[in-house]
């Protein structure tokens, strides 16, 4: 019993991670039906950022705020000043973003070099909590319930606010969403950029435990795509229950059978498309 809680709380620990990433992978695709190949590279600036910020002041909070900022600026910037001009058509986009993918790790060689690091845990989150014969790192924690503040901040925003009525109309008809008046091209630049903070949020939140380096954007980005693909493009609620889904499988696919890991993680993928195409939530 001891070895399932301990896994079930990484396999949390995992799909918080991912719901921070994905999240804003599937927004930018509801809003402008791009697969984003740049989103991991996102989570990657979002490490650097944070580490150079921390050398300087040594505060993982600052970091978080200069990497959430700095990154959703770039992402806001890619959005309007490249993205946009290929509209609707995917094609382009997605090479476009393979593109800024490849642009951003080589900058991240050639600014940070190669080496990987971890950022410094916060000073009152250091230790593990203890329950019974359970023992399980106070951080880890504090990333699910910071996942969880996050989740729900993103669901009131979309479901309570006139911006999120306008997200959803967006959504659902750009077409009739503009000849409304909601200005779509401003609209679409801002989820992206929430959508690439929300990522570099994420990359602060895993530095202390998964580091950083040069390739850990490719690294990640498979898994945030299992994570939409089962939840339904498109679907914050998808991407929450995707997330929760692909981080248990894939940590205790890693933990009882490595060797399967990855068809542990991706055969549930292939299911859930041959049953329903559009994903658990997704919608036509």
């Amino acid at each position: 019993m001891t070895y399932l809680i301990t896994q079930s709380l990484n396999g949390l620990f995992s799909a918080a991670l991912l719901f921070l990433i994905a999240s804003g992978l599937t927004l930018a695709f509801g809003v402008m039906k791009i697969v984003n190949i740049a989103h991991g590279s996102f989570y990657m600036l979002g490490v650097y950022v944070a580490y150079t910020v921390i050398l300087r002041t040594g505060s993982l909070l600052l970091g978080a705020g200069v990497a959430l900022v700095v990154v959703g600026a770039v992402g806001f910037l890619m959005q309007r000043v490249f993205l946009r001009r290929f509209g609707a058509d995917p094609l382009p986009q997605m090479m476009m973003t393979m593109g800024f993918a490849l642009l951003f790790r080589d900058l991240a060689l050639m600014i940070w070099g190669g080496d990987p690091f971890t950022l410094p845990y916060p000073g009152m989150l250091r230790g593990s909590m203890e329950a019974g014969e359970v023992v399980f790192p106070y951080y880890r924690l504090f990333v699910i319930a910071v996942a969880a503040l996050v989740g729900v901040a993103l669901w009131m925003v979309n479901e309570k606010t006139l911006i999120g009525a306008r997200l959803r109309a967006t959504v659902d008809d750009p077409e009739m969403a503009s000849a409304m008046g909601i200005n779509v091209a401003r609209l679409s630049g801002l989820v992206f950029a929430v959508g690439a903070g929300l990522a570099a949020f994420g990359g602060v939140m895993g530095g202390p435990i998964l580091g950083g380096y040069a390739g850990i954007d490719f690294d990640l980005l498979p898994l945030a795509f299992v994570v939409v693909i089962v939840g339904g493009m498109g679907s914050l609620k998808g991407a929450v229950v995707g997330s929760i889904v692909v981080g248990m499988i894939d940590n205790f696919g890693k933990a009882l059978v490595p060797e399967l890991s990855y068809f542990t993680l991706f055969a549930p993928m292939i299911l859930v498309l041959a049953l329903k195409p559009t994903g658990l939530y997704g919608r036509a």
